[in-house]
Protein backbone atom coordinates (compact mmCIF):
# COMPACT_ATOMS: atom_id res chain seq x y z
CA UNK A 1 0.00 0.00 0.00
CA UNK A 2 2.76 2.51 1.04
CA UNK A 3 4.22 1.40 -2.58
CA UNK A 4 1.28 2.54 -4.47
CA UNK A 5 1.03 5.80 -2.63
CA UNK A 6 4.79 6.58 -3.28
CA UNK A 7 4.16 5.79 -6.88
CA UNK A 8 0.58 7.92 -6.95
CA UNK A 9 3.03 10.68 -5.05
CA UNK A 10 5.83 10.38 -7.59
CA UNK A 11 3.36 10.73 -10.50
CA UNK A 12 1.88 13.73 -9.47
CA UNK A 13 5.12 15.71 -8.77
CA UNK A 14 6.62 14.79 -12.17
CA UNK A 15 3.11 16.08 -13.57
CA UNK A 16 2.89 19.22 -12.11
CA UNK A 17 7.04 19.84 -12.70
CA UNK A 18 6.38 19.07 -16.47
CA UNK A 19 3.43 21.62 -16.61
CA UNK A 20 5.40 24.19 -14.64
CA UNK A 21 8.22 23.45 -17.18
CA UNK A 22 5.55 23.91 -20.38
CA UNK A 23 3.98 27.02 -18.62
CA UNK A 24 7.74 28.23 -18.47
CA UNK A 25 8.78 27.86 -21.92
CA UNK A 26 5.15 29.85 -23.09
CA UNK A 27 5.90 32.66 -20.93
CA UNK A 28 7.16 35.22 -23.51
CA UNK A 29 9.80 37.35 -23.81
CA UNK A 30 9.74 41.09 -23.09
CA UNK A 31 11.62 44.01 -24.42
CA UNK A 32 12.63 46.50 -22.87
CA UNK A 33 13.60 50.25 -23.85
CA UNK A 34 14.10 53.43 -22.01
CA UNK A 35 13.29 56.33 -24.09
CA UNK A 36 12.65 60.40 -22.91
CA UNK A 37 9.07 60.63 -21.50
CA UNK A 38 6.63 63.16 -22.73
CA UNK A 39 5.68 65.98 -20.35
CA UNK A 40 3.24 68.09 -20.43
CA UNK A 41 4.44 71.83 -19.93
CA UNK A 42 1.36 72.17 -17.58
CA UNK A 43 2.18 69.08 -15.40
CA UNK A 44 6.08 68.92 -15.18
CA UNK A 45 7.19 66.22 -13.03
CA UNK A 46 5.13 63.73 -14.57
CA UNK A 47 5.03 61.65 -17.71
CA UNK A 48 2.22 62.09 -20.50
CA UNK A 49 0.69 58.82 -21.65
CA UNK A 50 -1.40 59.19 -25.06
CA UNK A 51 -2.58 55.88 -24.92
CA UNK A 52 -4.39 57.12 -21.64
CA UNK A 53 -4.12 60.98 -22.05
CA UNK A 54 -3.18 61.06 -18.39
CA UNK A 55 0.05 61.56 -16.41
CA UNK A 56 1.70 59.27 -14.28
CA UNK A 57 4.28 60.26 -11.20
CA UNK A 58 7.53 58.49 -10.99
CA UNK A 59 7.32 55.00 -10.19
CA UNK A 60 3.57 54.41 -11.72
CA UNK A 61 3.23 52.47 -14.15
CA UNK A 62 0.38 51.91 -17.10
CA UNK A 63 -1.21 49.75 -20.04
CA UNK A 64 -0.49 50.14 -23.53
CA UNK A 65 -3.83 48.70 -24.81
CA UNK A 66 -4.86 48.68 -27.62
CA UNK A 67 -1.23 47.76 -28.01
CA UNK A 68 0.42 44.97 -26.23
CA UNK A 69 2.51 46.71 -23.90
CA UNK A 70 3.36 48.25 -20.40
CA UNK A 71 5.76 51.53 -19.61
CA UNK A 72 6.73 53.23 -16.52
CA UNK A 73 7.57 56.81 -15.35
CA UNK A 74 11.29 56.94 -14.44
CA UNK A 75 13.21 59.84 -12.87
CA UNK A 76 16.81 59.56 -13.21
CA UNK A 77 19.54 62.04 -13.95
CA UNK A 78 17.60 65.07 -13.79
CA UNK A 79 14.91 63.72 -16.33
CA UNK A 80 11.78 61.50 -16.82
CA UNK A 81 12.58 58.65 -18.60
CA UNK A 82 9.58 56.32 -20.13
CA UNK A 83 10.67 52.41 -19.58
CA UNK A 84 8.48 50.69 -22.15
CA UNK A 85 7.92 46.96 -22.43
CA UNK A 86 6.80 45.30 -25.41
CA UNK A 87 6.79 41.81 -27.07
CA UNK A 88 9.23 43.48 -29.34
CA UNK A 89 9.72 42.50 -33.36
CA UNK A 90 7.62 40.15 -34.45
CA UNK A 91 9.77 37.08 -36.39
CA UNK A 92 10.60 36.76 -39.87
CA UNK A 93 7.74 34.95 -41.56
CA UNK A 94 8.22 31.20 -42.03
CA UNK A 95 5.62 29.31 -44.07
CA UNK A 96 6.46 26.06 -41.23
CA UNK A 97 5.31 28.45 -38.16
CA UNK A 98 1.54 29.92 -37.14
CA UNK A 99 0.16 31.81 -34.57
CA UNK A 100 -0.95 29.55 -31.96
CA UNK A 101 -4.79 29.61 -30.40
CA UNK A 102 -2.68 30.18 -27.51
CA UNK A 103 -2.43 33.39 -28.31
CA UNK A 104 -4.84 36.13 -26.73
CA UNK A 105 -4.43 39.49 -28.18
CA UNK A 106 -6.91 41.43 -25.10
CA UNK A 107 -4.83 39.50 -22.37
CA UNK A 108 -3.25 41.84 -19.55
CA UNK A 109 0.27 42.36 -20.40
CA UNK A 110 2.68 40.27 -21.20
CA UNK A 111 0.16 37.46 -22.03
CA UNK A 112 -0.94 39.40 -24.89
CA UNK A 113 1.96 38.59 -26.89
CA UNK A 114 1.79 36.32 -29.74
CA UNK A 115 2.36 32.65 -29.48
CA UNK A 116 3.89 31.19 -31.96
CA UNK A 117 3.90 26.95 -33.09
CA UNK A 118 6.21 25.57 -35.12
CA UNK A 119 6.83 22.19 -36.63
CA UNK A 120 9.43 19.75 -35.11
CA UNK A 121 13.15 21.02 -35.69
CA UNK A 122 11.91 24.71 -36.98
CA UNK A 123 13.30 27.91 -35.01
CA UNK A 124 11.94 31.30 -35.26
CA UNK A 125 14.15 33.72 -37.26
CA UNK A 126 13.93 37.73 -35.66
CA UNK A 127 14.84 40.70 -37.53
CA UNK A 128 18.12 42.19 -36.70
CA UNK A 129 17.13 44.88 -33.63
CA UNK A 130 18.72 48.29 -34.53
CA UNK A 131 21.08 49.76 -31.89
CA UNK A 132 21.88 53.33 -31.27
CA UNK A 133 25.81 54.73 -31.57
CA UNK A 134 27.85 54.46 -28.98
CA UNK A 135 27.65 57.96 -27.17
CA UNK A 136 30.48 60.25 -27.52
CA UNK A 137 31.34 63.53 -25.44
CA UNK A 138 28.58 65.94 -26.68
CA UNK A 139 26.41 63.62 -27.99
CA UNK A 140 22.49 63.69 -27.46
CA UNK A 141 22.83 60.21 -26.29
CA UNK A 142 25.40 61.03 -23.62
CA UNK A 143 22.58 62.41 -21.73
CA UNK A 144 20.68 59.15 -21.51
CA UNK A 145 20.97 56.69 -18.95
CA UNK A 146 23.31 53.60 -18.95
CA UNK A 147 21.60 50.82 -20.76
CA UNK A 148 19.81 52.94 -23.09
CA UNK A 149 21.27 52.73 -26.17
CA UNK A 150 20.39 48.92 -26.38
CA UNK A 151 16.96 46.95 -26.51
CA UNK A 152 16.77 44.44 -23.79
CA UNK A 153 15.51 41.06 -23.88
CA UNK A 154 13.98 39.10 -20.82
CA UNK A 155 11.71 36.56 -19.46
CA UNK A 156 8.99 38.08 -17.21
Amino acid sequence: MKAVVCLVAAFVAVTLSQDAKDKESDRPTVFQRLIPADVLRDFPGTCFASTRCATFEPGASWDLKPFCGRSTCVAQQGRLWELVEDCGPLPKPNPKCKLSEKTNKTADFPMCCPVFDCEAGITLEYPDIPRAPEAGPGSSAASAPAGNQAVAAAKP
